[in-house]
């Protein structure tokens, strides 16, 4: 009902919306009439951004449904080139989980793709009685700001994978647990490969996808 978005009209930025739900575009178009032509009717997930912005720069913020919120990071991450900065509301947990640190079991492959790139700030924490009806879980608002040197010093294909991989069994060392990338016998004796996955910063999981590359090439 564009609770959120009366208050970025308000401002001096050029607002677009992206609505898949038909009665809510109806509703927006006879409440902001300044806004009626910047209404996308789309599903965000299957929508191709650039229709609109032609790889241009542009801000991401919004009420997410929490469904799909980490959907929507993933798709903000593939396109990291062209959105410096990303606010919005999550559930708490997940909130919470983009923006951990290394060594917490809440810390995990959402946490060290967003940070490679962005700096993540968890902001405040939205209570359900302030909602209507009230949800049954807290939520968490959180700001994510591009980093000046976001492209990373290692093959970022293979830097997704080897954060992927390692997690998928969080509970190996990632000696064991990257077996698939077929490494060399002495790079896995590297002490970093007797790590579990959630004990490498992000700059440690580049360093091991550096090493990776290396071993492979």
């Amino acid at each position: 009902m564009g609770i959120l978005t009366k208050y970025l009209l308000q401002k001096n930025i050029t607002t677009y919306v992206i609505e898949i739900d038909s009665e809510s575009v109806e509703y927006l178009k006879a409440n902001h009439l300044n806004l009626a032509n910047r209404i996308i009717e789309k599903d965000f997930l299957k929508y191709d951004l650039n229709q609109v912005f032609k790889e241009e720069q542009f801000a991401i913020i919004g009420n997410f449904p929490y469904n799909i919120s980490t959907q929507i990071v993933f798709k903000a991450l593939e396109m990291r080139h062209q959105i410096p900065e990303f606010s919005g509301m999550f559930q708490k947990e997940v909130a919470q989980r983009i923006c951990e640190k290394e060594g917490s079991k809440k810390y995990g492959i959402l946490s060290v793709l967003t940070q490679a790139f962005y700096k993540a700030e968890y902001l405040f924490t939205v209570p359900p009685q302030v909602f209507n009806p009230p949800p049954k879980v807290e939520s968490g608002v959180l700001r994510l700001t591009r980093k000046e040197n976001y492209k990373l010093p290692c093959n970022e294909t293979l830097f997704f994978k080897v954060v992927k991989t390692g997690f998928q069994q969080r509970r190996k060392t990632l000696r064991n647990s990257l077996k698939t990338f077929s490494l060399s016998d002495n790079l896995r004796e590297d002490v970093i490969f007797g790590k579990r996955p959630e004990q490498l910063s992000v700059l440690e999981f580049i360093k091991l996808t550096q090493l990776i590359e290396n071993d492979v090439n």
